[in-house]
């Protein structure tokens, strides 16, 4: 079957294409050589080197001026945590070596495969922009780096090399997304040339668990529950979200009466999750707890509705009663999602149950990161494969990433000022962006007919003529 034109399909896309010439006509062949997954590829790298280029206000002066991070919106925390966790000297994240925590008190609060790709990149960073001998580099204090020319040529080298390896990961997602469904590869074009995606994708390591469940939503609508699990386990050793797309599998496999299929991906998670946990575990067990601790014991943060409650009641919320209140919302939307998965008229996708969990754990979290869209991103192209679904969530989003550099520059201060309470406006606007995506999703869920992209695992998905 040949691929469904985006022009005849999607509304948005067939207004814009006016100024092209309208949309395909019935008898339209494609370009040999640019194929729909290539065009999107090259959308997906065009949109990304733009991310880079609004990044460079901060890249000319190393992210050393404390107002231009905030008012041009171009802030990353690489090169700050470059030089605040040891890598400038490059130290293995989870030692315990005392001069090392002497000198560098706080530990990489990441899952174990963001450290492991922040300090290999840093091995890179220093090859590359030729730092001095270790021992030599030991006789600085950190507290100095950040104003040392050479550190300097090592901080930007080291977010070049780990824009490109982004970059690398983005085209990845793109191509898992687009061969996905292979009747539909221009669903994807909503990640390729997501404004999300260009904004968000330098300020931290989260493109790695992007692309690993991208991938594990490509398994498994390939029928490979084993490497789906894998994907998923890989995932969740980079970041702890990829594991909930495993409550998708087994709903999934329940209606479908194969339990088996969720038992080898579950089995396959657990096992990558440990083989890539185990070193970091076994070097340094304290410091590979760091990251649950820090979770732990954080209270109310940026971009979270427990911010705005504190915030504009003038209260105190312990982090006991987050973890507590929000444990309980999760654990019950958990099993809501659950139940509407199974009492659905048609199984849904692992991409509208990856999204519905996703959604529900972000809206009780304790910190909302502007970055976090990203791990929204994957399961609402292939969830919600409608542009005009695409444009008014991201919309929400982009508002959010301008209003949070504003706040965290001081233009929006809640409690004063002419422009008191737009960030509070600013997080309900995103919360209420992310509750569109799970009313489209649940619309589409128990619709009389379906919307053209219902995974069904080994069967293409539903012409436009069977809507």
């Amino acid at each position: 079957m040949s691929p469904v034109g985006a022009t005849r399909d999607d509304e948005v896309v067939r207004a814009l294409s006016e100024v092209a010439g309208g949309p395909d006509g019935d008898h339209s062949r494609g370009h040999r050589w640019w194929t729909p997954v290539r065009v999107l590829l090259a959308l997906t790298a065009i949109v990304f080197a733009l991310g880079m280029v609004q990044k460079t206000s901060c890249f000319n002066d190393t992210w050393a001026d404390g107002d231009t991070r905030f008012t041009h919106m171009c802030y990353s925390d690489l090169p700050y945590l470059y030089t605040g966790r040891g890598l400038a000297e490059l130290a293995w994240p989870y030692s315990g070596d005392p001069e090392v925590r002497d000198r560098y008190a706080e530990v990489m609060e990441y899952p174990v495969g963001i450290s492991y790709w922040a300090w290999g990149t840093a091995w890179a960073a220093h090859l590359l922009a030729d730092a001095p001998d270790l021992d030599e580099r030991r006789l600085q204090s950190p507290d100095t780096y950040f104003g040392d020319p050479q550190v300097q040529r090592e901080i930007r080298s080291f977010v070049v090399i780990n824009a490109f390896g982004f970059a690398l990961l983005a085209l990845l997602s793109t191509w898992f997304l687009a061969t996905a469904v292979p009747r539909r590869p221009w669903d994807a074009a909503a990640f390729a040339v997501a404004p999300v995606l260009a904004l968000t994708a330098l300020v931290n390591w989260d493109l790695p668990a992007v692309a690993l469940v991208a991938g594990a939503l490509w398994a498994w609508s390939r029928d490979r529950p084993v490497l789906t699990g894998v994907l998923i386990g890989l995932g969740t050793a980079t970041k702890l979200y990829p594991l909930f797309l495993l409550g998708g599998v087994l709903v999934i496999a329940w209606r479908r009466r194969d339990l088996r299929s969720f038992g080898l991906a579950t089995a396959a998670a657990a096992v990558a999750w440990l083989v890539v946990d185990l070193p970091a575990m076994l070097g340094g067990l304290e410091q590979w707890k760091v990251f649950w601790t820090f979770n732990s014991d954080r209270g109310p943060d940026l971009g979270s509705v427990w911010l705005v409650a504190a915030q504009a009641f003038d209260v105190t919320i312990t982090p006991h009663t987050v973890n507590v209140v929000s444990l309980a919302f999760f654990a019950a939307w958990c099993l809501g999602v659950a139940a509407l998965g199974v009492l659905a008229p048609r199984t849904p996708s692992l991409a509208q149950l990856g999204l519905l969990v996703v959604t529900g754990f972000l809206l009780v979290n304790k910190v909302y990161s502007p970055q976090y869209v990203l791990w929204l991103l994957p399961l609402a192209v292939l969830a919600v494969p409608r542009f005009r679904h695409q444009l008014v969530w991201q919309g929400t989003e982009v508002l959010y990433f301008a209003s949070v550099w504003w706040y965290l520059g001081g233009q929006l201060a809640p409690g004063g000022g002419d422009d008191a309470g737009f960030y509070w406006l600013a997080i309900l606007v995103r919360v209420a962006g992310e509750l569109y995506l799970v009313g489209i999703v649940l619309r589409d869920m128990f619709r009389r007919t379906p919307e053209p992209v219902v995974e069904v695992r080994g069967a293409p998905a539903p012409s436009l003529e069977t809507r």
